[in-house]
């Protein structure tokens, strides 16, 4: 992949991987002010989930996000240092469709497949 299409990607995806994560962060945070009052109990409430389950899922979501930022981060630093695009384990060049569908991919579809 030329470099100048793999730094655009890769800063398109962590723009919008951040904006997720900021809108999840808001999101945990309305969660828990809106509980912070609250003595209903949500956790015998049959008619949704809890919220326990919700600041789970959005916390589950966010540490996502946060990963996701990492391997750009990640990803970026092997573009400056000319080894983005090969594969971590056989040196062979990863394919521009593997690398347009998964901008932070680190093996070739080949290493990918062995364990």
């Amino acid at each position: 992949m030329d470099p100048d299409v793999a730094r655009h990607r890769i800063d398109e995806v962590r723009a919008a991987t951040a904006a997720r994560l900021v809108s999840l962060r808001e999101q945990f945070a309305a969660i828990v002010a809106g509980s912070e009052f609250s003595t209903a109990d949500d956790e015998h409430d049959p008619e949704g989930s809890t919220i326990a389950f919700e600041r789970a899922k959005i916390s589950g979501l966010a540490r996502d996000a946060e990963d996701e930022l990492r391997e750009l981060d990640a990803a970026a630093v092997r573009l400056d240092a000319g080894t983005y695009g090969r594969c971590e384990r056989c040196g062979s060049a990863i394919s521009d469709a593997r690398l347009e569908a998964l901008v932070t991919a680190r093996r070739c579809i080949d290493c990918t497949g062995r364990r």
